[in-house]
């Protein structure tokens, strides 16, 4: 059953209505009408749902709520290096099906690509957009949180509000006694917000790595092998799915 998400708070007549892109996707996609069920998501719980008028909008019923433990149980956010093309397109989708929390991009120094402020919005409802579609085809009850750009100076400040931030940084992976990722995941089980930096094409340059290990950040390596920066998100998501789902 297809699975929508409605911002504001759960009506006390559990009546509500969806509007834009979405209600014509029902009424002229999925060709839904008055009586037929959906499921709608709502302050971080999936209900199910009847269509009472599939006119211009779509207005509905909330009927049970459904139960769901989809959730990673760790709020884990990612931070990219702003990088080339259309990867943080991939990167967004696949980490939102995953269990991402939220995502901030951020302008590293060795970033090849420069964020046009001018079309930050733009750019940024790309992204949510896609998060949106990525959250309901997986079936969560979290909607990804798109943070706007930040620069190097925005991470920092950013990274004082998580009990943990994690560097996945290539020069780990190089050194003689490299630190394990499992191993830092063992001592996170009484963490519940978590921040992973990743680099751009380039990687987190010296003056980057120095600063986050004085604002106290872990160093890891994600094995001996160097990730591409649109894949090396998908593997630590992936691991930490595996160690505490």
């Amino acid at each position: 059953m297809q699975r929508y998400f409605i911002e504001g708070k759960v009506p006390e007549n559990r009546i509500t209505v969806i509007t834009g892109d979405d209600a014509k996707h029902i009424a002229k996609v999925m060709r839904q009408t008055a009586g037929d069920g959906l499921i709608a998501v709502m302050e971080g719980k999936a209900f199910s749902a009847t269509i009472l008028s599939a006119e211009r909008d779509i207005e509905l019923r909330l009927d049970s709520e459904m139960e769901a433990d989809v959730e990673m149980p760790k709020r884990v956010t990612i931070a990219c290096g702003l990088p080339k093309g259309d990867k943080l397109d991939l990167i967004t989708q696949k980490s939102t099906e995953l269990g991402m929390h939220a995502l901030i991009p951020f302008s590293a120094e060795r970033s090849i690509v420069k964020w046009d402020a001018s079309k930050n919005d733009k750019k940024i409802g790309r992204l949510q957009k896609i998060a949106k579609e990525a959250a309901e085809q997986s079936h969560r009850t979290h909607l990804p949180v798109i943070h706007n750009v930040h620069s190097f100076k925005q991470l920092l400040e950013a990274a004082e509000d998580f009990d943990a931030v994690i560097v996945a940084y290539e020069e780990e992976a190089r050194s003689a006694s490299p630190v394990r990722f499992a191993d830092i995941l063992k001592t996170l089980y009484d963490k519940s917000s978590i921040l992973i930096v990743f680099g751009p094409e380039g990687g987190i340059s010296e003056a980057e790595a120095s600063s986050l290990k004085q604002a106290g950040a872990l160093f890891t390596s994600l094995g001996p092998r160097i990730l591409r920066t649109e894949t090396a998100p998908l593997y630590a998501m992936s691991a930490m799915s595996y160690e505490f789902e």
